[in-house]
């Protein structure tokens, strides 16, 4: 019974909207996933700390501290994936929350099995990037990435990743000096096809060159090929 209760995924959900909440709650846990819910911002925190979810599914508006707020602080301690769930919908928001850490985002009202589908989709990117199996280490130049444990350091300081941050590091790093598309990038780090309009894959870009010392004016680590897409390059990490 233990190993599996162990082996069952815990989500956190953060919904003040209580009716919605239970909604999402209660098919999650059909679905058999352990769910607690959170209806406040200025406790989420506390809750994250003590619950140890596997993934988050976060609110915007809340009372006491809106969800953007509560990601930015969650982050500093918690590197599993974050599902921002709002009402809104403008580029502003959808760009605001990626760049503050969240790993996916989607409008309200969704059709439950569609939320179902991200939540699935982020836990098993997790998963495959953490299978035992599958430790992998790449050191180019001063840069050195374990896939095995997620970590990330450069000149020895540990750089900060989101889940997402990790796999698009990865996915360019292991490819080093060859050109990535944008679709291609877009369908292994978000998990679906890539619908021109969505601009998730290049504020991730944007947050990856400011963590590693980058340049977004004038990238020479992490360089837009216009038209084609990213380089990783090689020589770039001394």
């Amino acid at each position: 019974m233990s190993d599996n209760m162990s082996s069952v995924k815990k989500i956190l959900l953060v919904e003040d909207d209580r009716q919605l909440s239970d909604l999402v709650a209660d098919f999650l846990t059909t679905e058999g996933f352990h769910v607690k819910q959170e209806f406040r911002g200025d406790t989420a925190a506390k809750r994250v700390e003590s619950f140890t979810p596997d993934l988050i599914v976060l609110d915007v508006m809340l009372p006491g501290k809106d969800g953007f707020a509560v990601c930015r602080d969650v982050r500093t301690t918690y590197s599993g994936p974050i599902l921002m769930l709002t009402a809104k919908g403008t580029d502003f928001d959808q760009v605001l929350g990626l760049e503050i850490g969240a790993d996916d985002y989607v409008i309200k009202p969704v059709e439950p099995r569609v939320l179902l589908a991200r939540v699935n989709a982020l836990l098993r990117r997790g998963e495959l990037a953490s299978d035992p199996k599958d430790k992998e280490v790449l050191s180019i130049g001063e840069l050195y990435i374990n896939r095995g444990s997620r970590q990330v350091t450069l000149h020895g300081e540990s750089i900060e990743l989101t889940s997402q941050e990790f796999d698009l590091l990865w996915l360019l790093a292991s490819r080093a000096g060859e050109v990535q598309n944008r679709d291609y990038i877009y369908k292994a780090v978000v998990g679906r096809e890539y619908d021109g309009m969505d601009r998730s894959v290049d504020v991730r870009i944007s947050r990856l060159r400011k963590k590693l010392h980058d340049s977004n004016d004038t990238p020479f680590r992490i360089k837009t090929i216009w038209g084609q897409g990213y380089l990783f390059v090689p020589d770039a990490w001394s």
